[in-house]
């Protein structure tokens, strides 16, 4: 098992100091308290999104949906997808060795989910191996939350993404979250908090495609914040997550 190596920033340990979890070493926090005095934004955009990331879960779990595929999530802390869709089977996916690796270690005394190191782009060796834990046969809630922005163009998201819905059943969800740069005139990586990190955001009509002929549902693709809020934002105040576009869209039963 890979070594928990505390003197180098992890993402996924980064992610779970911004959620204000515990799972994360002194450099870790070192890295994102740099981050934020850089941009302000980082702490409100990932509160939001983990916050987004709750909302769908506990919709889709009202739809009858009882199984998830959660790629790229990082650590499984902090109100994650199987601390909100309890009863359900969850199944974990991360890349990073290091983070998988974590994640086991965390979801040892929990039945109901499961961490596999694998790397996203291979489509079918992550459904293959999701199959040993949920049944494809039934619509399951495909999570993609914070991390086709760390995909890069040349590995074609879109196609990737494409494979993965043509692999649900009918009745599915899809849940995205993504950086968007509603402000690109102004030159590219407006918004650098990504692109920083190895990513990049992409415009609305971009991210919209990543849904396919999938029915968004209500409201549509919309900033985090205005996602079915549990309560209203005040009127005139700012959203915390401006440049994260969010969206859940229902896969549409075979025509009989």
């Amino acid at each position: 098992m890979p070594e928990f190596d505390s003197h180098t920033p992890n993402l996924a340990r980064m992610y779970d100091y911004l959620l204000g979890g515990e799972n994360n070493f002194a450099i870790d926090r070192e890295a994102i308290d740099t981050l934020a005095e850089l941009l302000p934004e980082a702490v409100p955009v990932a509160r939001a999104n983990r916050a987004f990331l709750q909302r769908a879960v506990r919709y889709l779990t009202g739809t009858g949906i009882r199984q998830f595929l959660h790629l790229g999530g990082g650590l499984p802390t902090q109100g994650n997808a199987h601390e909100v869709a309890l009863g359900s089977r969850v199944v974990y996916v991360e890349r990073d060795p290091v983070a998988a690796a974590h994640g086991r270690a965390l979801l040892q005394a929990d039945d109901g989910a499961v961490m596999l190191q694998a790397d996203l782009l291979d489509t079918d060796d992550v459904l293959g191996r999701a199959a040993d834990f949920l049944d494809l046969s039934q619509p399951v809630g495909l999570l993609l939350v914070s991390v086709l922005h760390f995909v890069l163009d040349d590995d074609e998201p879109h196609a990737m993404v494409a494979r993965l819905r043509d692999a649900l059943a009918p009745g599915s969800h899809l849940v995205v979250t993504h950086a968007t740069s509603l402000v690109r005139a102004q030159g590219p990586g407006t918004l650098g908090v990504h692109r920083g990190a190895g990513g990049t955001d992409r415009t609305p009509q971009e991210i919209r495609e990543f849904f396919g002929d999938f029915t968004l549902v209500s409201p549509g693709l919309v900033q985090a914040a205005d996602w079915r809020p549990d309560r209203p934002r005040l009127v005139g105040s700012p959203s915390p997550a401006s440049c994260l576009l969010v969206g859940v869209a229902q896969k549409a039963a075979k025509p009989q």
